[in-house]
């Protein structure tokens, strides 16, 4: 059907930018995992060599209340995880995957940031081709639904655009804003209030770093959980860019109305030469009635048959017409 076609640079565009975008997240997962993992167990090492020395200078502690002493007092440590040789690796491929994806995206919870000299530079130009690729990608994205959207407003009526329109908005709110904190609130054990309050953070890339994901030490996590939240925060993006983009477009149009009927009052607002220039021709002496005549009782010449009206002509237009 000739309304289902899309042009070929957007069939051929859109794929090849979902499929690099992709493989520079991927990219990126392996290249700081490879780059940070082994530090981090070096960290790891360090850290009980260091909490065994100090048992051995301080032999009138206990093992088990230290332990639970460093439990407590690391729990507000960003690098508190990746120190303690009892969590999970911070920089496995998920979580790696997963940070690969809050820099593109620019979030940037702050909770974790390589350490090596070599991750930081890679992290360096990742952001710089990364931001810009991101961008395009959600760019690229919103545009293909909102043409879709476009399309629908072409060819289906009124009240069937407007309920299409409310299903999508309504659908999108579901999947992006309300099922995803009933989620992170039985995964991570917050509140529901706590759980959107994450989501509203992510999704508007605000990203304080107060709520993280898959961070709770006490908590064990299924290998893809992470991962599963980057690709919900790249689709719930792309979701807020296309209607970011129905909005302004809505915006345009409210303005363009506003504007066009402001224009057509203003111009269909009589003055009163127009007023008197549309008048019925009918009111109107004819040119017969127009020849002076001398009035018998003055020496005064006046215009026979000239209606009061003159008075309130303006135009000298009008009122050369009458003098002729």
């Amino acid at each position: 059907m000739p309304f289902l076609t899309v042009p070929n640079w957007q069939n051929s565009w859109t794929p090849l930018l979902v499929l690099g975008y992709l493989f520079y997240l991927l990219l990126g997962a392996m290249v700081f995992q490879l780059l940070e993992k082994q530090a981090e167990t070096h960290s790891r090492d360090q850290f009980q060599l260091e909490k065994l020395k100090f048992l051995q200078n301080y032999t009138c502690l206990d093992r088990q209340a230290l332990e639970q002493f460093v439990q407590v007092r690391g729990t507000g440590s960003h690098d508190f995880g990746s120190r303690n040789s009892t969590n999970p690796s911070n920089w496995d491929f998920s979580n790696s995957f997963f940070f690969a994806g809050t820099v593109v995206t620019t979030i940037g919870y702050g909770n974790r940031s390589p350490s090596t000299v070599a991750g930081q530079v890679f992290c360096v130009f990742y952001a710089l081709f990364g931001v810009p690729l991101n961008l395009a990608f959600l760019n690229q994205l919103g545009k293909g639904l909102n043409a879709h959207l476009m399309m629908l407003e072409r060819w289906v009526q009124k009240p069937v655009q407007t309920l299409a329109v409310g299903v999508f908005l309504t659908t999108g709110t579901l999947l992006f804003l309300v099922f995803p904190p009933l989620v992170f609130s039985y995964v991570e054990g917050w509140s529901y209030g706590e759980g959107f309050y994450f989501t509203f953070i992510t999704l508007s890339t605000i990203g304080f770093g107060d709520y993280v994901v898959g961070t709770n030490p006490n908590k064990h996590y299924i290998p893809l959980y992470r991962s599963l939240t980057a690709i919900w925060i790249v689709f719930g993006l792309a979701w807020l860019a296309l209607v970011f983009n129905v909005g302004a477009d809505l915006m345009e149009k409210f303005l363009q109305l506003k504007w066009h009927n402001s224009n057509k009052k203003c111009c269909h607002q009589e003055s009163p030469v127009e007023k008197v220039r549309y008048r019925n021709p009918s009111s109107f002496p004819s040119r017969k009635q127009t020849k002076p005549q001398r009035n018998t009782n003055s020496n005064v010449h006046l215009l026979n048959g000239i209606h009061p009206i003159k008075i309130y002509l303006i135009s000298s237009e009008i009122s050369s017409f009458y003098i002729k």
